[in-house]
């Protein structure tokens, strides 16, 4: 479906604002009535009208996964405590004073999607939604506030995401009409209490959980799952406590603790399980899983867009350049795909981490780091390939061990093209119980935290932790174990007050732990947004 932005003549205002300005004609010099119209106000007039913009939103929403071939995963995971840049050509956070300016092309990405694909049409909704004329197409006031909910669950994701970046934001919760230049930054709390007043009517009214053909559209326990992560960022952690405790005990989503769906009879583990292609959601039998963006070809909601799953490409090792003694290459499988390594782990998130020998995360099911040459034409086929004989650039880029939850069927059958036929997801119940945890540490209850970390690595059949072990740090190398890859770990340690300091202690040497500042715990805003605003200052963060 085409997104609010090509469905009525519009213009961006401030380009990255994203705000839709309707475009009118001076009457003196044309006065043309069109014959038929795809705008706002001639779609949103019936309920499938209201469906097709939500499926929209819904789709927009993945976009922020595949907006580009790698402005997800340098966003969230190279210069962090897991994520390193790889491949010697690749310059982002290797120096941050350089990289990281108000003209980052991540920086300007992330903003024109939060603001140009996200609000904007959040906004379309609700504003029309809630128009008199239109009462008579709701069969009741339910009906109604649940297309509103879902749709205010959506900008309430987008706006704790620009909290979460860049700190605070300017707070637009009406489509405007006419150009505007005098946007005014709200402060940090303030975006976060916008959020949270959002979610919280999305809890009341969202579905607790959907059907199948509608996996991936908004339910109460996503809600519910965000407003825990909001409520912590507020101090509110009682509220924390009580929203994920609502979806943890609510008998629609278990953590899943016993072999299922689609490869259960051979070898694995259940973590294993949760990571295959075919099992990622609810349908699948699969009650972990809370959120999941729709990528898996010929499912309702699957497919993709341009760029789709592209997991494999950024995060595997570039394993076709390394080369047998015979001078062969490897070749790209459809076990592993085509990576070309943009982004690999730490040392602390491929070694440090794992300190637990029984940690089923660490299992040869989930992490791969044995490599065989497998180039059926070498003599040197199947015989394992060991580091010594390489150089350290083919050790950052082209060799180097990953969780194995990357991996997935190749896109359109197409092992070379660096892309899975995957779903992706954003929330599972067991970072439900890490967020409580966490809620539980900063509430003064560390053994409360410990029993639902435990709860965690129990699953995992590592050794249960101790409540004066709980802190911060703790609570964020079991989010590594867990969610490597899975949670967008540069907002959670900016969200935690955690990023500067977890780099200069496990970013890559020579770049990264000496070039970043304490002003980089948030993005700078993008410049263009500032030199568009001229009627008013939008003031940068500081440092920038």
């Amino acid at each position: 479906m085409k997104n609010s932005k090509s469905t009525y003549k519009s213009i961006l205002v401030s380009l990255t604002l994203g705000l839709i300005v309707i475009t009118s004609c001076d009457d003196n010099i044309l006065n043309e009535k069109p014959m038929s119209s795809v705008s706002s106000e001639t779609v949103l007039t019936t309920k499938n009208g209201f469906e097709t913009y939500l499926i929209g939103l819904v789709r927009n929403a993945r976009e922020e996964y595949a907006q580009s071939d790698a402005t997800f995963f340098i966003t969230n995971f190279a210069g962090t405590d897991v994520g390193e840049d790889a491949g010697e050509e690749y310059f982002t956070y290797r120096n941050w004073v350089s990289y990281l300016t108000p003209v980052t092309p991540e920086v300007v990405r992330n903003w024109n999607w939060a603001y140009g694909s996200m609000i904007v049409q959040a906004n379309t909704i609700i504003q029309q939604a809630q128009k008199p004329e239109l009462e008579d197409i709701w069969d009741n006031e339910a009906e109604k506030n649940a297309v509103i909910a879902e749709a205010r669950f959506f900008r309430a994701y987008t706006y704790n995401f620009l909290a979460n970046l860049y700190g605070g934001v300017p707070i637009v919760e009406t489509v405007e009409s006419e150009p505007k230049f005098d946007y005014v930054r709200s402060s940090r709390q303030e975006v976060y209490e916008f959020a949270r007043n959002d979610l919280e009517f999305a809890a009341a009214w969202l579905p607790s959980v959907v059907d199948a053909n509608q996996e991936g559209r908004a339910t109460q326990a996503m809600a519910n799952h965000l407003l825990s992560e909001v409520y912590i960022s507020l101090g509110q952690y009682d509220e924390a406590i009580k929203s994920a405790s609502e979806l943890i005990n609510s008998g629609d989503y278990q953590l899943m603790t016993e072999r299922f769906g689609s490869k259960m009879d051979e070898p694995g583990d259940v973590y294993s399980d949760l990571h295959q292609a075919e099992n990622m959601t609810r349908s699948s039998g699969n009650m972990e899983a809370i959120y999941t963006w729709q990528f898996e070809h010929f499912i309702a909601g699957g497919g993709g867009s341009v760029n789709g799953n592209v997991v494999i490409r950024n995060i595997g090792p570039f394993l076709v350049r390394i080369l047998s003694p015979d001078g062969l290459a490897n070749i790209a499988t459809e076990e592993l795909g085509r990576g070309v390594g943009r982004v690999r782990g730490t040392n602390h998130s491929i070694y440090g981490i794992w300190d637990d020998e029984n940690d089923i995360r660490n299992s040869e099911y989930n992490f791969r780091r044995e490599f065989y040459f497998n180039n059926p034409q070498s003599e040197y086929f199947g015989e394992a390939i060991t580091y010594e004989n390489f150089s350290m650039e083919d050790s950052l880029r082209s060799l180097y061990p990953y969780p194995r939850k990357i991996e997935g069927p190749p896109w359109q059958n197409n092992p070379t093209s660096g892309r899975i036929n995957k779903d992706v997801y954003v929330y599972r119940l067991a970072e439900t119980y890490l967020l409580r945890a966490e809620a539980y540490h900063r509430n003064g209850n560390n053994q409360s935290a410990a029993d639902d970390i435990n709860v965690i690595r129990s699953r995992a059949n590592a050794s249960p932790i101790n409540a004066n072990e709980v802190n911060l740090d703790l609570i964020l190398d079991e989010r590594a174990r867990e969610l490597m890859y899975e949670e967008p770990r540069r907002r959670t340690l900016i969200r935690m007050g955690k990023l500067v300091e977890r780099v200069r202690k496990y970013g890559l040497l020579n770049g990264t732990r000496e070039t970043i500042q304490d002003y980089h715990n948030l993005w700078p805003i993008p410049q263009q947004v500032i030199d568009a605003n001229f009627a008013t200052e939008i003031e940068q963060n500081p440092g920038y």
